[in-house]
């Protein structure tokens, strides 16, 4: 049976992905080892991994993850706060008529993370 799905994103930079996502988004590190070209974050109840492509061009990049939420609007002005260079040009939180409310934003390597919210 499924239980989890844990996607796996490229990055060019192992510590410069980190820092984004942790210092920047408020993720924190998962596991006890530091492996090579590999990088696994947390927060709640989402894991995102990475691997390591260092000849990626981000402009080529169509690394995507959808990541449902609660409480959408308050994570939003968090993200606005921490990491407002972040969120997706055409991103701003808005509601979609497909009955989810969101907002999209891009990490370092323009992997796209968009976050919803059924309305």
């Amino acid at each position: 049976m499924l239980t989890a799905i844990n996607p796996k994103l490229p990055m060019r930079d192992k510590s410069k992905t980190r820092e984004f996502y942790i210092n920047r988004l408020g993720f924190k590190e998962f596991g006890s080892a530091d492996f090579d070209g590999y990088l696994m974050v947390e927060k709640d109840n989402i894991q995102i991994h990475f691997f390591e492509f260092k000849d990626l061009d981000p402009a080529e990049n169509y690394g995507q993850v959808y990541i449902r939420v609660e409480n959408i609007e308050r994570l939003y002005q968090e993200m606005v706060i921490s990491c407002p260079e972040g969120i997706h040009p055409s991103g701003k939180l808005e509601d979609k008529i497909w009955g989810q409310k969101e907002f999209s934003m891009l990490d370092p390597d323009n992997n796209l993370l968009t976050f919803g919210q059924a309305t």
